[in-house]
């Protein structure tokens, strides 16, 4: 299925991933993969594709709503895990847990926590990979240059502005699907 995934995001969609090479490589066994922008259902299968690509093992987290019927199914299939959205659910820690309860896991989240426009990252990504004590991978969703380039892991310090604003710098330039939201 390798092959196929590759004809469908060299060839047809004409995407190209560019930045860390390693990361095919399995090199890092935990991480916190944050993708920016998130403004369409259309990240979804990027993601899927550049996983397949480079056959790195990455779940992610989705609202808990998205885990009903086939839809569900197929969700938790390609690694998906349900979130309850709820005030109140420890979802930090409980992340940070999942870190722990395995040898290699590395979950991708979207720092805006939405595909609408926000000025302010959530910050619980952030907070993931601190208790866990693992990088944070950060890659481009891309669509204006039809690229995921994709960043050295990147071990937050105990200064989250100056974090924040590293990682923000990251992506500057990058358009999603839907620019206006970028």
């Amino acid at each position: 299925m390798r092959w196929l995934a590759k004809l469908i995001y060299f060839k047809l969609l004409g995407w190209k991933i560019t930045g860390n090479t390693n990361f095919s490589k399995n090199t890092v066994k935990k991480a916190v993969l944050i993708a920016v922008p998130h403004t369409s259902w259309h990240d979804f299968y990027i993601g899927i594709l550049l996983r397949k690509i480079t056959g790195l093992k990455v779940g992610f987290i989705a609202k808990k709503e998205l885990f009903i019927g086939p839809l569900g199914w197929y969700l938790k299939h390609v690694g998906g895990r349900a979130l309850d959205r709820t005030p109140g659910q420890h979802k930090v820690e409980a992340i940070a847990r999942l870190f722990e309860e395995q040898d290699e896991f590395r979950i991708a989240l979207a720092p805006e926590g939405t595909r609408e426009k926000v000025t302010e990252w959530k910050t619980g990504f952030y907070y993931i990979a601190k208790a866990a004590k693992v990088p944070i991978i950060m890659f481009t969703l891309d669509f204006k240059n039809k690229q995921n380039h994709i960043s050295e892991p990147f071990y937050p310090t105990d200064n989250i502005e100056a974090d924040m604003a590293f990682m923000k710098r990251f992506f500057e330039g990058v358009e999603g699907r839907h620019s206006k939201l970028s």
